[in-house]
């Protein structure tokens, strides 16, 4: 089941729900309006570090990094 970010049009509420269908209409888990759209939303992964196997730290992922500035963000 695809997990999806919605935006209540009503009462600005952002919330998450898991979906069995695309087609099935979801209400606000805080007003209970059905005037809410998907947002776009980002794929994102953690990782531990300290074992073995794990990335190392990439230089977009913190802004203590000696490659500071170089995907962009200040």
């Amino acid at each position: 089941m695809p997990l999806y970010e919605y935006k209540c049009e009503d009462c600005g509420a952002l919330f998450e729900r898991l979906v069995s269908q695309t087609n099935i209409q979801t209400a606000c888990v805080n007003c209970g309006s059905e005037r809410v759209k998907k947002q776009f939303s980002v794929f994102a992964a953690s990782v531990s570090h300290g074992r073995s196997g794990d990335m190392p730290p990439s230089p977009c992922g913190s802004c203590e990094s000696p490659g500071r500035g170089q995907c962009g963000m200040v």
